[in-house]
């Protein structure tokens, strides 16, 4: 993750200059004489900061496939995981990606309205691990096995949209417990470790945390790819803390 690293700190001196540059433009406090330099300077930074953001999504997206995860996979304590779905609505930018359309860009239409849906994957910790984006209509539930594909785990934490018999024997056949309480409607009785599903809190706290990050709670991505290395990138920074 050094190259991460790097360039976030690039990006943050640029940054820093940039904002006392406003702070002196805004506030009055150069000269008439100075301020058609201070803009100009100003804006020459605005487009070096702009290139290095272009390099570095760049990266982020070449990286995102499969790398991340593998990342996560070696540090994540994986005594138990959560999953988890939630919706994230689309900004009327994110429609229209040239030469595709929106099912393979993962835009779909839900009661929610026009937008995605973040599939997750949580150590007992809290930490991303595993990420998946459908359409927003899609059902959690159809998510699961890909997400807990390849992660070698005790128990899986998960609420009432992940009570299914193919799951549950899915699970029990790679000998996993499943902590899943069952839906009120089932015929049968369905034991459940309440106890043990309290813990499923953590990956609703790292919802919360993603969506601090404005361009995670809203997406104005075109391409599936390029949202997905946005939230690889902010998943980097809750590792990074």
């Amino acid at each position: 993750m050094g190259w991460y690293i790097d360039t976030l700190k690039e990006i943050t001196e640029h940054s820093y200059w940039i904002s006392r540059q406003l702070q002196a433009i805004f506030k009055c406090r150069i000269m008439d004489s100075a301020i058609g330099f201070a803009v100009a300077s100003f804006a020459g930074y605005i487009w070096q900061v702009e290139q290095h953001l272009q390099a570095f999504f760049t990266l982020v997206r070449q990286w995102y496939m499969g790398e991340t995860a593998r990342l996560f996979l070696e540090d994540a304590d994986l005594q138990d995981v959560s999953i988890d779905g939630s919706v994230i609505r689309a900004h009327a930018c994110a429609a229209g990606a040239a030469n595709s359309t929106a099912d393979n860009e993962a835009l779909g239409r839900s009661k929610g309205g026009f937008g995605s849906k973040i599939h997750a994957l949580c150590d007992a910790l809290g930490m991303p691990v595993k990420f998946l984006l459908t359409g927003g209509q899609e059902a959690e539930c159809k998510q699961a096995m890909p997400l807990l594909e390849n992660v070698k785990t005790s128990a899986v934490l998960a609420d009432k949209a992940y009570d299914t018999n193919e799951l549950r024997k899915w699970l029990k056949e790679q000998g996993i417990k499943a902590v899943i309480p069952p839906k009120s409607n089932r015929k049968e009785t369905i034991a459940c470790d309440y106890w043990h599903y309290k813990e499923r809190h953590a990956v609703e706290c790292l919802f919360g945390k993603l969506k601090h990050y404005r361009r995670i709670s809203t997406r104005y991505e075109k391409k599936a790819m390029n949202y997905m290395g946005m939230l690889s990138f902010a998943s980097v920074l809750l590792w990074l803390r």
